[in-house]
């Protein structure tokens, strides 16, 4: 009876097995797995399918369903070439690795070069199985691996398996010999000392008549002699051996099996030229063996195919690397220079990569070409003309600069702005090692400066300003060359400019007498200077060239010394604390130190050293922010024996710009992209010179200072001497101004505002902290966005233009408490049209986190009629302090 139920039960345990296999459906298959990723729409449904598909494949590893494992793996490697992650199924692979079928193995050795590194505790596993099929009587099995060995070999399993890898090296079959070389090739990568081992079956591969096994040995003897000076030395003997199966391949007939486009294996030949090309490289008597091949394979091979330009590159290669003969040099150029006719720009390109990198070993042959090369400075690819350019430059020498000059001053006019800057110090280092003589070196700077317009560097300013100081018979002819220029000159273009206006400062008196071969009278320079300093298209860099030069022709004019004066004067209130504070030093000359102007603004001597750009060249000439004069030094010396003195004690105030703010409330005006920055430092004494030049900083009560904006015409009333003590309010008596540059941040007692390039944002930056309208009257609004850094606000300021008409010239100013410092960068413009906006960066460093308030001025023009106003903005967020 028990057996009875035990029968029964057995079957109904059966029954549920049967019936739970039948419930389960089959895995999909890997098609149908790629026909529902490719079939989804957006992202998330590819990843709702790889993820349910890897839910299902993870139960069935659970499992250990055997009968699906295969397809499963197979899945999993196509989920893992989608960037999905797939490292569950290592262990897998290692299951179907070892399994006796050859299609699980297929799957399991493929899977372990995927997803096996040897990083991974996995990775050691397989070497057990690795060593087992390699010694399996089935060439396939052993094909796979030697292929997954060759993959994922690491040194420990390169040591293991070294020895099965040098036998299948010597195997009757072909195809394990070739995988088998692959393998070597992986394993004295990974562990070089293996070399020798591999040394004697390395040889016999060059006798193989396979196609495959001559490839796969090439390449490993290739290797070795990279890796190996001795290996190098003893492969010497085989360069007949690579002779003649090269010119097995050119002579011999056609070959369906390795034909490639009427060319015999093409890659074996590739290959064999660039074994040859490291075998004879420095040697005499392989490089004399190997040039008859080299040439019959220069000479013999297609060129209208792609594959023929393949093999001709790699024979110029191995021509120009070996010490092949002047002819055999000749006809590879030649072959180079046949490829810039080619249509294809991938082939151009090569050639004159390859032909920059040769110029060097035959000009002579690379100059025969150089009407080619020019013309591709007209290619519509950037790629090839910057390639071209740079092949030019290494082109020019004494006998074809004036032809490749003028070449290259027409591409530089029409050239991209990325190309020149670099191509502008080019032609300059090339014209001054050339040049034939002064005047065309004079007139191809000049060339140089003008046709690169904003983008010249800084070096090509300071040699070309070099070259004429240095050369006294052509100084008259550069000046009066440099007026032409500046009399017509476009005002945006502000390194001819500099030029212009340093050199007619120095040399004005040559212009002025005739020696320059043109008439000026002292009336027109004044005009081109005042259009020069009131131009809101100069910066602020040119303005400061411009302002020393007019310094400078006063020593040399006669006439107009008045309204040189009255122009010098006027940037006594510049808001650029530079431009200000040689307004002011410069107005001193004119007045108490009048004795003194004549000397200090002398012609400067001829600069010393080379000019070519060096750090050196640009400290004397220019640093990007000064001018070249060196007198302002003498200038800083004459007036200030204590420049370098730190600060010990705030100023009490700066200048009340806006008006309406308590004393010592205000310690930071900002305006456009200008810094304003006093302090005090104690002294044991005070000079009286400084304050003689500064116009008296103890005596006088403070008088108030015309604004002045640079984009309008100058004030028709001269500043005061008590201007200057306005400026200066507030300072302790017996103290020592220190007036901070431009390039420096704005500073206080309370610390520092870092610098920034940042460019402005087009609309508000998202920020947890809430914007604000700053200002909303006469058509004009201020939107303000803030972002948070410790200490640092910065201000998001969007200006918009709701007047309905064209506003022009518009100015922000801000003030701030002093315990706060502000800095204001330069603005993204200063007119708008209807409806147009216009954006600025503001800074403001808050350590004592008090609640900020800013004191504000706007002015503009609408339709040419000035509007000005001014308020306060105290409304600003709570959580930019607390």
């Amino acid at each position: 009876m028990s057996s009875i139920k035990q029968v029964i039960n057995d079957a109904v345990e059966k029954g549920k097995e049967v019936y739970e296999k039948v419930r389960q459906p089959n895995p999909i298959r890997l098609r149908d797995l790629i026909r529902q990723i490719r079939s989804a729409k957006t992202a998330a449904e590819e990843r709702a399918v790889v993820n349910r598909e890897c839910a299902y494949i993870r139960l069935t590893f659970r499992e250990e369903d055997s009968v699906w494992r295969c397809r499963n793996v197979a899945k999993l490697l196509y989920i893992h070439m989608l960037g999905y992650p797939a490292h569950f199924g290592q262990m897998e692979c290692l299951k179907l690795i070892a399994s006796p079928r050859f299609t699980d193995k297929r799957i399991g050795y493929l899977g372990a070069m995927l997803l096996l590194d040897e990083r991974q505790d996995v990775h050691l596993l397989i070497t057990n199985s690795l060593k087992n099929d390699l010694n399996s009587s089935t060439q396939f099995v052993q094909g796979l691996a030697l292929c997954t060995l060759g993959a994922i070999a690491s040194p420990e399993m390169s040591r293991d398996l070294a020895g099965e890898v040098e036998r299948l090296l010597k195997s009757s079959n072909a195809y394990i010999r070739k995988k088998a070389a692959v393998c070597a090739l992986r394993i004295i990568c990974r562990v070089p000392e293996l070399m020798e081992m591999y040394l004697p079956a390395t040889r016999s591969l060059l006798s193989e008549k396979n196609h495959g096994v001559l490839i796969t040995g090439v390449t490993l003897i290739t290797e070795m002699c990279r890796q190996s000076p001795d290996m190098l030395a003893h492969f010497k003997k085989i360069v007949p051996n690579l002779v003649r199966i090269l010119k097995n391949l050119i002579m011999a007939g056609y070959s369906p099996e390795h034909d490639v486009q009427g060319v015999s294996d093409p890659f074996l030949q590739v290959k064999i030229l660039k074994l040859l090309r490291i075998l004879g490289c420095g040697d005499s008597e392989a490089s004399e063996t190997m040039n008859d091949i080299l040439a019959q394979v220069a000479t013999n091979t297609e060129s209208s195919k792609n594959v023929g330009n393949a093999i001709l590159y790699e024979t110029v290669l191995s021509i120009m690397d070996i010490k092949s003969e002047s002819g055999l040099r000749v006809l590879a150029i030649n072959i180079l220079g046949r490829f810039l006719l080619n249509a294809d720009k991938n082939i151009r390109y090569v050639a004159l990569n390859t032909l920059l990198r040769v110029v060097h070993a035959d000009n002579s042959a690379v100059q025969r070409h150089r009407s080619t090369i020019l013309e591709c400075l007209k290619d519509a690819d950037i790629s090839i003309r910057r390639r071209a350019m740079e092949l030019c430059f290494a082109l020019i020498n004494g006998n074809n600069i004036r032809t490749m000059m003028k070449e290259l001053l027409t591409f530089l006019e029409k050239a991209e702005p990325e190309f020149k800057a670099s191509c502008s110090s080019k032609c300059v280092l090339a014209a001054e090692k050339y040049s034939p003589n002064v005047r065309w070196h004079i007139d191809t700077l000049l060339k140089v400066v003008e046709a690169a317009g904003n983008h010249v560097p800084d070096d090509v300013v300071s040699s070309t300003i070099q070259l004429i100081s240095e050369t006294r018979t052509e100084q008259a002819y550069a000046v009066g060359e440099l007026w032409r220029h500046l009399s017509i000159a476009q005002m945006e273009y502000q390194p001819m400019i500099q030029v212009a206006t340093w050199c007619i400062g120095e040399f004005g008196d040559l212009l002025l007498s005739g020696h320059a071969d043109v008439t000026v009278v002292e009336s027109e320079l004044i005009d081109i200077y005042q259009k020069i300093l009131w131009s809101s298209q100069c910066s602020i860099t040119t303005k400061e060239y411009a302002l020393t030069s007019l310094m400078k022709l006063s020593a040399r004019l006669t006439h107009e010394i008045g309204s040189i004066q009255q122009v010098v004067s006027a940037f006594g209130s510049h808001l650029n604390i530079e431009l200000q504070q040689r307004g002011i030093e410069y107005s001193q000359l004119f007045t108490r130190h009048n004795h003194m102007r004549g000397p200090l603004l002398e012609r400067m001597p001829p600069f010393e050293g080379t000019r070519a750009g060096t750090e050196q060249d640009k400290a004397t000439i220019t640093n990007g922010v000064d001018t070249p004069l060196d007198n302002e030094s003498l200038l800083n010396d004459l007036t200030s024996p204590n420049n370098n003195a730190h600060e010990t004690s705030e100023s009490n105030a700066l200048l009340d710009l806006l008006g309406g703010m308590e004393p010592g409330d205000s310690d930071t005006i900002k305006s456009t992209s200008t810094s304003i920055s006093l302090t005090v430092a104690s002294t044991p004494s005070v000079n009286a010179d400084i304050l003689d030049l500064l116009g008296g900083l103890d005596s006088g009560p403070a008088a108030s200072v015309p604004t002045t904006n640079m984009n309008e015409a100058p004030p028709t009333q001269l500043p005061n001497s008590s201007n200057a003590a306005y400026l200066l309010d507030g300072l302790l008596n017996n103290s020592t101004p220190i007036i901070s540059s431009p390039s420096s941040p704005v500073t206080n007692s309370a610390g520092t505002i870092p610098t920034s390039n940042s460019i402005y944002p087009l609309v508000l930056q998202k920020s947890s902290i809430p914007g604000i309208t700053a200002y909303d009257k006469n058509g004009i609004r201020l939107d303000m966005a803030f972002e948070l850094q410790e200490t640092l606000i910065t201000i998001n300021l969007i200006a918009s233009n709701n007047t309905g008409a064209q506003v022009t010239d518009f100015l922000f100013q801000a003030a701030v408490p002093k315990s706060i410092q502000l800095q204001m960068l330069n603005p993204s413009g200063t007119n708008m049209a209807p409806t147009a906006s216009l954006t600025q960066l503001i800074k403001v460093n808050n350590p004592n986190k008090v609640p900020l308030r800013m004191r504000i001025k706007l002015s503009w023009l609408a339709n040419g009629s000035p509007v000005q106003d001014q308020g306060e903005i105290s409304n600003f967020p709570s959580a930019l302090w607390q």
